[in-house]
């Protein structure tokens, strides 16, 4: 039943929300980040751990702060998951420079955009795609239902979702040798063996490889890239920096990299961190299903 319904339900929800102007459902998504704020929780109590250790002299009104944002990131989710023409996709984002992209993927290697989960992250697939081909890598939840209809939500005519096991990393190789776009969100821990620990905000995080394996392979160009969120419906900023010396050929070294490269970009908007994110952790054994 839950096969059925599931979609379904999950679809005219993400539609009733995404039917409402953007600044409106930021600001219902701000009264439920208050909620959050409000409300005891392992997610407020890990979230001002965090930023506490990776921020020296963080207050309470910095960690409220940081958690508001998170409800206004759900609400904003169905906006770019359920628009489709480049006008309204674009219509909140600046950026200042799509040319260095354009001469990037001249260069036919390919191009992997990193992100941290900052700002609206969300918002960096569909808007990249209404110019350039790319692929996402998705972490796919247990519910076969949920994971078919994510990719269904997501995925659009230049936007392609590629699952993160194997199947989806051979996705990923294929479209750099095409000479396209992948897209990860390297600050997600991996299974165990596919990465490593490396420093992250001062203390050891379990930091993923395949960003190295896959500039190795193809001679890729990396940017990092973020979405920061203006007040009071004022839109976006696409933040971004190119990569101009390729990551390490040893995997520690090159996760320090790349976190070093997530931390600076996170640092240019601290309070829209997924801080509660659980980054720090022992890494989970790898299922074979």
């Amino acid at each position: 039943m839950i096969e059925k319904l599931g979609p379904i339900f999950a679809t005219a929800v993400f539609r009733t929300v995404a039917a409402l102007p953007l600044p409106i459902a930021q600001q219902i998504g701000r009264f439920v980040g208050w909620l959050l704020w409000c409300l005891p929780g392992s997610y407020k109590t890990r979230a001002a751990e965090n930023l506490s250790r990776a921020i020296p002299g963080t207050t309470r009104a910095s960690i409220r702060k940081a958690i508001i944002p998170v409800g206004q990131l759900f609400f904003e989710m169905p906006y770019w998951w359920v628009r489709r023409d480049e006008q309204s996709v674009n219509r909140y984002v600046d950026c200042d420079n799509w040319t260095q992209f354009q001469e990037a993927l001249a260069l036919g290697k390919g191009v992997i955009l990193l992100s941290p989960h900052a700002g609206c992250f969300e918002l960096l697939g569909p808007v990249y795609s209404s110019r350039f081909q790319s692929t996402v890598l998705f972490r796919p939840p247990r519910l076969p239902w949920l994971q078919a209809w994510i990719v269904k939500m997501r995925s659009r005519e230049k936007l392609t979702m590629a699952p993160a096991n194997q199947s989806g990393v051979r996705t990923l190789v294929k479209t750099l040798k095409r000479g396209n776009t992948v897209g990860i969100l390297p600050d997600q821990v991996p299974v165990l063996g596919e990465g490593v620990w490396a420093p992250f905000f001062g203390r050891p995080a379990y930091t993923m490889t395949l960003v190295e394996r896959l500039q190795s392979l193809t001679g890729a160009t990396i940017f990092i890239l973020g979405a920061k969120r203006h007040t009071k419906g004022c839109g976006f900023t696409i933040l971004h920096k190119r990569m101009d010396e390729p990551l390490s050929s040893d995997p520690v070294e090159a996760a320090t990299q790349m976190n070093a490269e997530m931390e600076a970009m996170i640092r240019q908007m601290p309070d829209q961190y997924l801080w509660g994110y659980n980054r720090f952790r022992q890494p989970r054994a790898k299922d074979d299903r």
